[in-house]
Formats: C-alpha cells, sequence, structure tokens
C-alpha cells in the first residue's frame, strides 16, 4: 500500500515513532490487550503498525479504508456515533482527528471515545496550535478557514479535562514549531486573501463545499499588506516568541482498571 506522501517527511516520522513506543509498551506490558480501534485510518499507517502488535484491528475513517490484512476491519463510520459496543476496544488510537471536530461536537466525540474504550486510549493532537497561520481564504464564497480543516487548539490541561473517566498514565511532546502571528499580521493576511494558506490540502470549505484554491491573482496592494504582516511577524517573534512543540501525545488508562 503506497502511504501518503506526508508520512514520508522527518516530522512526521518522529510523530509516528512517538506514538509507536505506547503502542509497543502496551503490546509488551498488558498481554490482555488484543482489540485495538484506530479512529481516522486514512490510509492505514497506523493500523498496520497496530497489526504488527495486536491481534484484531478495526480501522475506521468517514470512507471505510481500504486496507489489505487479515488482521484488519475496515470500517466506515463518524467519531461522534461509533457503532460499537461500550468497552469493545481495549485501547482506541485517535490521532490528528479531534482538532478536525467541530467544537459543538467534541464533546460527543470524546464521549464516544471513553465509550468504546475498555482500557486505554492514545490521543495525538497539534500542541497550542496558532490557527490563524496560515489560514485559507475560500475562492468561491470569501470565507476564511483555519489550515488543515483544524477548528480545535489543544494542550496538556484542557485534554486531561476532556477525559475524567481516565488517568494520565503519559505525556510527551514531538517536534519543534516556531509558528505563531498576532492580531495585525493576522488582519493585513485576510486583507491580503491569505496567500500563504494551506492550499493543497484535501479539505474542502466549510462554509460552501468548495475546494481550496490559492489566490491566482495578487495586485500590488494585497503584496504591501502580505509583506508588512510577515515583517511584523518576524520582528515579534524574534523579541517574544519560544518554540512550541509540535504535538501532543497523551495515554489515558481507565479509572479503577
Amino acid at each position: 500500500m503506497m502511504l501518503l506522501e506526508g508520512r514520508k517527511n522527518d516530522s512526521e516520522q518522529e510523530r509516528s515513532h512517538d506514538l509507536l513506543k505506547y503502542i509497543d509498551s502496551i503490546s509488551r506490558e498488558d498481554v490482555e490487550v488484543n482489540h485495538s480501534l484506530d479512529i481516522g485510518a486514512r490510509d492505514g499507517h497506523f493500523s498496520l503498525l497496530l497489526a504488527e502488535y495486536f491481534e484484531k484491528v478495526t480501522a475506521l475513517d468517514l470512507e471505510k479504508p481500504l486496507i489489505p490484512h487479515e488482521k484488519i476491519s475496515c470500517v466506515r463510520g463518524d467519531v461522534t456515533d461509533l457503532n460499537f459496543e461500550d468497552n469493545q476496544f481495549d485501547l482506541v488510537l485517535c490521532a490528528e482527528v479531534l482538532e478536525h471536530i467541530p467544537s459543538s461536537l467534541l464533546k460527543n466525540a470524546v464521549a464516544e471515545l471513553s465509550r468504546v474504550s475498555k482500557k486505554y486510549l492514545l490521543i495525538g493532537v497539534p500542541y497550542k496550535q496558532d490557527l490563524r497561520v496560515s489560514k485559507l481564504t475560500c475562492p468561491n464564497c470569501g470565507q476564511v478557514s483555519p489550515p488543515w480543516g483544524h477548528v480545535n487548539e489543544f494542550d496538556e490541561n484542557k485534554l486531561v479535562k476532556l477525559f475524567p473517566q481516565y488517568d494520565v498514565s503519559e505525556i510527551s511532546f514531538c517536534g519543534k514549531y516556531h509558528s505563531r502571528t498576532n492580531f495585525i499580521s493576522s488582519w493585513l493576511m485576510n486583507l491580503a486573501s491569505n496567500p500563504y494558506g494551506t492550499y493543497s490540502q484535501e479539505e474542502r470549505c466549510g462554509f460552501c463545499g468548495s475546494k481550496f484554491e490559492a489566490p491566482s491573482k495578487r495586485g500590488v496592494l494585497d503584496k504591501i499588506y502580505t509583506k508588512i504582516a510577515v515583517k511584523i511577524d518576524d520582528l515579534l517573534k524574534i523579541l517574544f516568541t519560544k518554540k512550541n512543540p509540535y504535538w501532543i501525545h497523551v495515554l489515558f488508562k481507565k479509572k479503577n482498571y
């Protein structure tokens, strides 16, 4: 199976290795864990890794994944309304998913993850992501959207509060980034139609459903706004901004288990 192109870069490899260390430790230390669920399976990258450690893997995504492996069952589903029994899975992996869930449905997703997990939850999300950086302007409706379809920001405190039925076994951070902006730069980028947005993303506009395309024509004012915004960002980064981890990974264990 061909993995997504983004899996090949160093940052993505670091993220995979960090999650894998938890999967490996669980499989070695808890022999009763044999059925795992991969939420947001996409190309099957993590489902295939899970299959190396556990007897059964269920791979779930909004569109049914296609992962040819004898240990992996592929299903179509939505994390906000999972069609599984309570406590069905010994380990539930949910990485790079919760940041995409609309805020109005986040509690549903968290409740469902807690419900179907019998023992362990492994959660991975971007850490303190500034959603104003690399945002996009839809060429059809003109609305501004956050990058990669991310609509939620997370830190360790927010994640822990989302899962009160679980204790935190371990927390880790990986990657480094220096992507922060400010109100003035963000406003100027909006005026310039956000030329540096993540226009290659698969996610469509959440307002009208159109495919994103980078601005094709940029006037003199657009270029001036962009240049000033970048200059302000660069200056403030030097003076005030420190590098943050790119991702946070939290291994939860159900209380009283």
